[in-house]
């Protein structure tokens, strides 16, 4: 079958699947520990999809194109025995990049090197300041910050590199972060890359007086270490790239507020209840399990995915400004950032 476009002629090139919807952390902009409670019930196992499951659905999915996959949550390193499925998804031979996204905080130098000998090509971390009273404010457990420099440097040593280092930026909270993370990583061959706050989900309390346009931010850095803009390294490539001017390395800026890149968007999701979504901003998805689970064969599923995705139209960040109502959305903690 050929790779399937959607109504803007977008192909599928990228899948991202959670493993669980379960975090350790209770970040503010993904899932408030005022919402995500120890009332709040998170999915049995039963409704997860296994890894057989898992390993099944990508292999449908690189037969329709996709080439670079990534595991996400929740915190994907609560799933237990991850490297048994990276493993298994490692050689399928279609995937071109495999990698994972996590908050660190179990990423031992003993985990880091089991997933790089399974398989796993990189790895990017979440870090939104330096300062450890803020951060773990900001992670909601008070988890120290030192854990997840370590674990920075365990995936480093690991050789699950280049590690890229996701920031969210949010005004009046963070932003005070931003020159000292720039100095932190400079020159450390990890590569920095900062994210406007989005409004994904429902439960973050978003609004764009909290959003820092990229713009501003880039300004700020160039100011004290001049950079210039670097090429993609692929077609639809979300973060734009900048290199400091003296070669002390690279980092990236993803402004899906301010300057979205919708036309480009070339990525499907798949929550860990085995749901597919075609945005991060999706109010609703496809279910995948239900015919994982009744029998269906790799050619109906086939079939099922390319005509939800040919009946694509998300461009969600695009119409943002234009929309009288925001439509309620799937949380990010479903189905990963």
């Amino acid at each position: 079958m050929n790779s399937p476009t959607d109504t803007f002629q977008r192909l599928l090139r990228e899948l991202r699947i959670s493993v669980t919807d379960r975090c350790n952390f209770r970040c503010p902009y993904c899932m408030p520990k005022e919402l995500f409670g120890a009332e709040h019930h998170f999915l049995p196992r039963s409704s997860l999809l296994s890894f057989e499951e898992i390993h099944r659905i990508t292999t449908v999915f690189t037969s329709l194109g996709v080439r670079k996959l990534r595991l996400t949550g929740g915190e994907p390193l609560l799933r237990r025995d991850l490297h048994r499925l990276i493993a298994m998804l490692a050689e399928i031979p279609q995937i071109d990049d495999l990698s994972l996204t996590t908050n660190g905080a179990l990423l031992t130098r003993e985990v880091a090197e089991k997933l790089k000998a399974a398989g796993l090509k990189r790895i990017s971390i979440s870090l939104d300041t330096l300062d450890d009273k803020v951060f773990q404010s900001m992670n909601g457990v008070e988890f120290p910050l030192g854990q997840v420099l370590q674990s920075i440097d365990h995936a480093t040593a690991a050789g699950l590199a280049p590690v890229k280092v996701n920031m969210v930026v949010k005004r009046g909270v963070n932003d005070q972060a931003i020159l000292p993370m720039a100095r932190h990583f400079r020159d450390s061959g990890q590569i920095l890359r900062f994210i406007e706050y989005m409004d994904v989900g429902n439960s973050n309390g978003w609004c764009y007086d909290h959003v820092l346009p990229s713009v501003e931010l880039l300004q700020r850095i160039h100011q004290e270490f001049p950079i210039e803009a670097l090429p993609s390294n692929h077609p639809g490539e979300v973060a734009k790239r900048w290199r400091y001017v003296d070669g002390a390395g690279e980092i990236g800026v993803i402004t899906s507020v301010t300057e979205p890149f919708c036309e480009g968007c070339t990525r499907a999701r798949i929550s860990a209840a085995g749901t597919l979504h075609t945005c991060l901003f999706a109010s609703h998805g496809h279910d995948l399990r239900e015919p994982l689970r009744s029998d269906a064969s790799d050619e109906q599923l086939r079939q099922l995915i390319s005509g939800w995705w040919q009946q694509r139209e998300d461009r969600y960040s695009a119409l943002r400004t234009q929309q009288n109502t925001i439509p309620a959305k799937i949380e990010m903690s479903y189905i990963g950032g």
